[in-house]
C-alpha cells in the first residue's frame, strides 16, 4: 500500500490485473505487476452470468484466496460483493474482515458514491486497506441504465473525494471521460486506477482475459490484447482431437511400456 503511495508521488505508473486462479495469478505475478484485483466480474468471465451482481461472499472468499497464495509479491485486493456495502457499517466491516482473514489478501475493493463514506471510514478504521470505485459501477448497472459511460463530474469529484477523505488509499475510476479522469487524479493525494478512463490515471487495470485474448464474448472497447490466447487454444484443442481420431496420440513419446 505505501509502495502504490510511493509511485504516485515519484511518477511511477501502476499495474493492476483482474485475475480469478491460481494460474493467471502466477503468471501476473511473475510479469511484475504492481497488483492483482480478485475482481466479482468472477461471476461474468468465469461463470458465465450477465453481470457481476450475482457474485457472492463465498465466490471471492474461494478465489481470493487462491489469488493471494498464487502471488508471492503483488498487492492482492479483493472485491466486496453486492450488497454488503449497503447494509451498513458493521456488516460492510465483517464481510471485508472475512475477505482479509479467510483469503490472505492485503485489501478489499468496493463500489461507492459518497453515500458510502461512512462504510469507507468504517472499513479503513478497522485496519483494512480499502479501494473507492467510483464512475461505472457495474454491481449498479440497473439503475444506471447500463454498461455506459458516467460523465458527470461533480458527482465523479464528489465520490472520488469522499472515498478518499474516508480513508480509502487508492480510487478506481471505471468509464469516464479522459479529462475527468485527469481532474481526479490530480485532485487526489492518493493514486488512481482507471479502467476505460484514459490514460491520465495514476494506473491501469485490464482483466487477464481481454489482455491475452482469452474472452469469449464481448470485448470492451477500452481493452487491448496483447496476445491470440483463445485462437492458440482452440488450435491446440483441434489438433489433439484430429491427432486422437487419427490415432497419432498418444504416440510412443506419451506411452509407458
Amino acid at each position: 500500500m505505501l509502495d502504490l503511495a510511493a509511485a504516485k508521488a515519484s511518477g511511477r505508473r501502476l499495474s493492476m490485473v483482474t485475475a480469478y486462479d491460481w494460474t493467471s495469478a502466477r503468471l501476473v505475478d511473475a510479469a511484475g505487476i504492481d497488483c492483482v484485483l480478485v475482481g466479482d466480474s468472477v461471476a461474468m468471465v468465469v461463470a458465465g452470468r450477465s453481470s457481476t451482481i450475482p457474485a457472492t461472499l463465498e465466490q471471492m472468499i474461494y478465489h481470493g484466496e487462491i489469488v493471494a497464495r498464487a502471488a508471492e509479491r503483488a498487492f492482492v485486493v479483493v472485491d466486496l460483493p453486492f450488497p454488503y456495502q449497503h447494509l451498513g457499517v458493521r456488516a460492510a466491516v465483517k464481510a471485508c474482515a472475512r475477505l482479509l482473514k479467510e483469503t490472505g489478501c492485503q485489501g478489499v475493493k468496493l463500489e461507492g458514491t459518497a453515500g458510502q463514506a461512512d462504510v469507507i471510514a468504517g472499513i479503513a478504521a478497522a485496519g483494512i486497506p480499502v479501494i473507492g470505485h467510483v464512475g461505472l459501477r457495474p454491481q449498479a448497472v440497473h439503475q444506471l441504465g447500463g454498461y455506459r459511460m458516467q460523465r458527470d463530474l461533480d458527482r465523479l469529484m464528489a465520490d472520488a473525494r469522499a472515498a478518499a477523505d474516508a480513508g480509502a488509499f487508492s480510487v478506481l475510476m471505471e468509464c469516464i471521460p479522459e479529462a475527468a479522469a485527469r481532474a481526479i487524479t490530480a485532485e487526489l493525494a492518493v493514486p488512481t486506477f482507471g479502467i476505460g478512463a484514459g490514460a491520465g490515471c495514476d494506473g491501469q487495470v485490464l482483466v487477464f482475459h481481454d489482455l491475452v485474448g482469452l474472452s469469449l464474448e464481448r470485448v470492451p472497447k477500452f481493452a487491448r490484447a496483447y496476445a491470440d490466447a483463445k485462437g492458440t487454444m482452440a488450435a491446440a484443442l483441434e489438433g489433439w482431437r484430429k491427432d486422437v481420431e487419427a490415432g497419432r496420440f498418444p504416440g510412443p513419446s506419451e506411452t509407458r511400456g
